[in-house]
């Protein structure tokens, strides 16, 4: 495998997922052909530069909040058919959004046809998002497709701040990892 390639074992990569799958890429490409400005977050940005933890559920981004990358946002979200994910319904309910509308929430949790997926303005640690975000952030090729990704410090930060168990549960891992990066 190159470096920088996600193992391609951990997204789903046909194009209809059911309940709990994902297909990450897929979600990822309708938001690079929208030309959205955003840094994935969370446990694939990790899992994207090699981490050994489990495969992840969902796919957090975090975008640039101008209005111009909002509305481009806005239209990636109706290519997606993105609807509010509830955990009621597995489809979720409409979401009827604009950039200004998409501003009004610090978090959306979605679904589409694709999986779950997440949309965080501000991530635990991080309270000016993106601009705090793609100065370290790294670009990877996951499946074929360019995301750009959080840095591993700051994924690491995010989880040991957000204090949330799923992520108490991998930071262990993480910093395994991180240490053997480190070291010669």
């Amino acid at each position: 495998m190159a470096p920088g390639e996600a193992r391609g074992s951990d997204v789903v990569d046909d194009g209809s997922v059911g309940p709990g799958d994902l297909d990450a890429v897929a979600i990822a490409t309708a938001m690079n052909r929208h030309r959205v400005a955003y840094v994935v977050i969370g446990a694939f940005a990790a899992i994207a530069q090699q981490a050994p933890i489990p495969a992840t559920r969902d796919i957090d981004f975090t975008p640039e909040d101008s209005t111009d990358n909002l509305a481009r946002l806005s239209d990636a979200l109706v290519e997606l058919d993105a609807r509010i994910r509830t955990g009621v319904d597995d489809g979720g309910v409409p979401l009827a959004h604009d950039a200004r509308s998409l501003r009004r929430a610090d978090m959306w949790n979605l679904v589409c046809r694709y999986g779950e997926f997440d949309i965080a303005f501000r991530p635990a640690g991080f309270d000016t998002g993106y601009a705090a975000l793609i100065g370290r952030a790294h670009r990877v090729v996951v499946e074929g497709v360019e995301i750009l990704v959080a840095d591993l410090d700051d994924v690491i930060r995010s989880k040991e701040l957000a204090g949330r168990p799923k992520d108490l549960r991998v930071l262990p891992a993480l910093y395994r990892y991180q240490a053997n990066r480190r070291s010669p």
